[in-house]
């Protein structure tokens, strides 16, 4: 078992006085057989009325409303926490599902619902072709073949991080050859959509100072990555950014259908069109003692 704490500041810069609308956080860590939340403390300045919520995934939204003019805003969040995943997960698939390609139960495919379905245009099946060429015969071994799926966007793709918003859309992943690990997760998920499983996207923390993962920033990063569903076996966690398999050095803090719907921080301000300077975000994973 690992106890950590996780430091997440978000600083936005003005150059003058802004009316800051109501800002939609999603900090607070996913609670869970393998994860333990100890605390978790939400400072703003300037000072908000923080109201929280829990959305259609069960993820943790804090909604701040402010009332003052200000020309800088600091989202401030330190969590302590307890993890115990394993490294080395065995998962015990449904014998219906051992082989792919399986059915999922009706109920599961109605409650699977739009995780199931791509969410990026695919007009010409580029992403389900590039998709099915992991498909290695009639019969395939269902966690073989997610794995190969996840090796086979790292190998792909070259990880690049980038500061701007957003997300690439899969084709733009594949004509470009480059991503952030969110760009990797997006691949991944609706290529895994393609092949007809129920997929969904995980933002949150990696940890960890070993030399080795990609898309860290020393010993701790915000982090993007997948998981899957399988009969019995449950929700499946894939990083391809790094070509890993299990959760055991991930902290996730919101599941989502759609990226755009896990952004750690997402807000607006009432000014001058020119007012906003920048965004500095600092993270820092550390074992707490």
């Amino acid at each position: 078992m690992t106890t950590l704490q996780i430091h997440h500041k978000t600083t936005y810069r003005y150059g003058q006085p802004v009316s800051l609308g109501p800002h939609r956080l999603m900090l607070r860590p996913r609670e869970s057989r393998d994860l333990r939340l100890i605390s978790s403390e939400l400072k703003t300045d300037p000072p908000a009325t923080v109201t929280f919520a829990h959305d259609v995934f069960g993820n943790s939204v804090a909604t701040a409303h402010f009332n003052a003019v200000a020309d800088r805003l600091t989202i401030d969040c330190v969590t302590q926490l307890t993890l115990d995943a394993a490294a080395w997960p065995i998962f015990d698939v449904a014998a219906s599902a051992i082989f792919y390609p399986f059915h999922y139960a009706e109920d599961e495919r109605t409650d699977l619902g739009a995780l199931m379905f791509q969410q990026y245009a695919d007009p010409n099946g580029r992403l389900r072709d590039w998709a099915w060429a992991f498909v290695r015969g009639a019969q395939t071994d269902t966690l073989a073949l997610l794995k190969d799926l996840g090796i086979g966007v790292s190998a792909w793709i070259n990880y690049q991080s980038r500061e701007d918003e957003g997300v690439q859309s899969p084709i733009q992943t594949l004509d470009r050859g480059w991503g952030s690990c969110r760009d990797f997760a997006v691949l991944f998920v609706e290529a895994a959509r393609c092949l007809g499983f129920g997929a969904r996207i995980v933002s949150g923390y990696l940890h960890g100072a070993e030399a080795g993962p990609i898309g860290s920033a020393d010993a701790g990063s915000t982090h993007a990555w997948a998981e899957i569903y399988v009969p019995s076996a449950g929700w499946i966690t894939f990083d391809p950014t790094n070509r890993s398999f299990g959760g055991y050095n991930l902290i996730p803090v919101a599941v989502a259908r759609d990226i755009r719907r896990a952004m750690p921080v997402e807000g607006s301000f009432v000014g001058a069109s020119d007012a906003f300077l920048g965004m500095n975000v600092v993270v820092e994973v550390t074992a707490a003692h």
